[in-house]
């Protein structure tokens, strides 16, 4: 399993398979090879909901936004 982390406070936004996690990663650039994190505003939500993201990756990344427009986390392995 990965731990989802909010990169501004450390809260925990939930846990995700290591496919959901391959997933991430082919869809987000990452701007070094072995980024752990990402930055997500509600349009790339949506660009991931459209290329197949499941529902639990979608509603970890929605809740963690929030009523911002973007969010920013990290994952551990856990």
């Amino acid at each position: 399993m990965v731990t989802l982390k909010d990169k501004s406070n450390n809260r925990w936004l939930g846990q995700i398979s290591y496919a959901q996690l391959k997933f991430l990663n082919d869809e987000l650039a990452a701007e070094y090879i072995d980024d752990q994190d990402y930055l997500v505003n509600r349009d790339a939500l949506e660009m991931l909901k459209a290329r197949g993201a499941d529902l639990d990756l979608a509603a970890i990344i929605e809740k963690a936004l929030g009523d911002k427009d973007k969010v920013e986390f990290y994952w551990i392995k856990s």
